[in-house]
């Protein structure tokens, strides 16, 4: 079998997940107070603390990091934590926003936009995150208004009975 992986690579937009034990971040927190500082922006830690439960979002952000920058092919090498910033629409929909070298790395393959999508359960938070390059976007097919199509085949054959009429008038007898 031929080993496509150069191929493969270089036609496919980036695919990430990552999967998160809440509970360890937790503990993580418990040892380390100053990590929620070194891993989250500001808008990150004002979002998770409004919340119910914070842990919980603080975990779906670190997840989302993860499957962002393995999305991107690159893991963390050479990257801060918070080059990538979990946000949220004004609909509550999570999206990437990237700075510094995640920002360059996206630039550099030609990365347009990341699709993010978090989810979680009383114990894993899960992230998944797909780069997609304008190459990779589906192609939009110009699709045809249907009340113009009728139109224009009744034009058509509005324009063929003419014609027809005429042809028949034309070989019609004359009188004189």
């Amino acid at each position: 079998m031929e080993d496509n992986s150069t191929n493969i690579a270089t036609n496919l937009a980036g695919l990430g997940v990552d999967i998160i034990e809440i509970e360890r971040l937790q503990k993580a927190f418990a040892r380390v107070p100053r990590m929620r500082d070194r891993l989250f922006t500001a808008a990150e830690i004002e979002y998770a603390e409004a919340k119910a439960r914070p842990i919980v979002h603080y975990a779906l952000f670190f997840a989302a990091k993860e499957a962002v920058l393995k999305a991107l092919g690159t893991g963390f090498r050479g990257m801060g934590w918070t080059d990538v910033e979990v946000r949220h629409s004004e609909r509550g929909r999570p999206y990437p926003h990237l700075e510094g070298e995640a920002r360059l790395e996206a630039m550099r393959q030609g990365v347009v936009s990341i699709e993010l999508s978090l989810s979680y359960t009383h114990q894993v938070g899960v992230a998944s995150a797909v780069a997609i390059r304008e190459q990779d976007r589906p192609q939009v097919i110009d699709t045809v208004d249907p009340k113009a199509e009728l139109l224009k085949q009744f034009k058509d054959l509005r324009s063929l009975l003419d014609e027809m009429d005429e042809s028949l008038s034309d070989d019609a007898p004359s009188e004189t």
